[in-house]
């Protein structure tokens, strides 16, 4: 348990101090997920230019892998959750596929993300989006009260991804999409490896 929360407290403190700029993410420059989308980097993502350019300044941190979004196939007027949405790079570009008849709901355990989000989206006069402080294993969402939930790199940080995945089955209504983009270890890692705090942040 000592271990668990270290890493919940390893994980909020990174992530604490990305959000405040005062350390890049893990996903830099040169990484597998970049570091903020440039133009070419969005498009290896499977981001359009213009969805680059359309979310609100300081959305972007460039902690993705991939692009949920291409997956979602969102309609709409759907409710969407957004499991660690981070700065809300992808619950903004999620609520501008849904529209005005929809609803984003944005979920991040780390308090700084959240603030940052929804200042972000107070400048961008974004009134279909709600950042909410809480854990993905433990929700802060009603039952049966989504249609889609959407993560990028997100899963990977979770020590009880079952315990998500039951979540993610509550908050859903019935015949509603998950729809996730995160790194798979396709090898074992060293024990100095599994211990670096680099490996738990990406």
């Amino acid at each position: 348990m000592g271990r668990e929360n270290d890493t919940g407290h390893l994980i909020r403190s990174r992530y604490g101090a990305v959000a405040q700029g005062r350390e890049k993410g893990c996903c830099g420059e040169g990484s597998a997920c970049g570091g903020g989308l440039a133009a070419i980097e969005a498009s290896r993502l499977g981001y359009s230019r213009e969805d680059a350019a359309s979310v609100p300044h300081g959305a972007d941190l460039g902690l993705g892998c991939g692009n949920p979004l291409a997956l979602a196939a969102l309609r709409p007027g759907e409710v969407v959750l957004d499991l660690g949405s981070g700065a809300g790079f992808d619950a903004f570009l999620a609520a501008e596929r849904v529209g005005k008849t929809g609803f984003v709901i944005g979920v991040d355990m780390t308090p700084e993300m959240v603030e940052k989000a929804r200042s972000n989206a107070k400048k961008a006069g974004k009134v279909q989006v709600s950042f909410r402080l809480g854990e993905i294993e433990y929700l802060p969402v009603a039952d049966a009260s989504v249609d889609v939930i959407i993560s990028n790199c997100v899963l990977n940080l979770s020590s009880h991804k079952g315990q998500v995945l039951k979540e993610a089955f509550r908050v859903l209504r019935s015949g509603g999409r998950l729809a996730i983009s995160d790194v798979v270890q396709v090898k074992a890692f060293t024990s100095a490896m599994e211990e670096h705090p680099d490996a738990l942040c990406a």
